[in-house]
């Protein structure tokens, strides 16, 4: 998860993962869509691979960077324990919050 972790944590690879959600792109296309170098958005793409997250396929010439979302189910895993957390925080907040609404009438 180490590299999933890595390959989301910087905003441009984030943006180009959504870019290629929607449809898969050569690195021209992704390079269109950012004031970069081709050699600058290699690097993403590349970090992106390292993570499972983008999977490329060669088409001729040409190679199609595709959006592969599975790696990112186990971050949402992960991220699912603190939401436990997070509604029961919640929870003990609006607790409190009613308590103290009874406690003025």
């Amino acid at each position: 998860m180490q590299t999933v972790f890595r390959a989301i944590s910087d905003p441009t690879r984030r943006k180009i993962l959504g870019l290629l959600s929607e449809r898969a792109m050569t690195i021209g296309e992704v390079t269109d869509r950012f004031d970069m170098t081709r050699p600058a958005i290699a690097k993403h793409l590349h970090i992106l691979a390292e993570g499972d997250l983008i999977r490329v396929e060669a088409r001729g010439r040409e190679r199609l960077n595709h959006f592969n979302p599975d790696p990112l189910k186990n971050v949402a895993d992960w991220i699912a324990v603190f939401d436990r957390f997070w509604d029961a925080k919640l929870d003990n907040l609006k607790h409190a919050l009613e308590q103290g609404d009874d406690n003025e009438n």
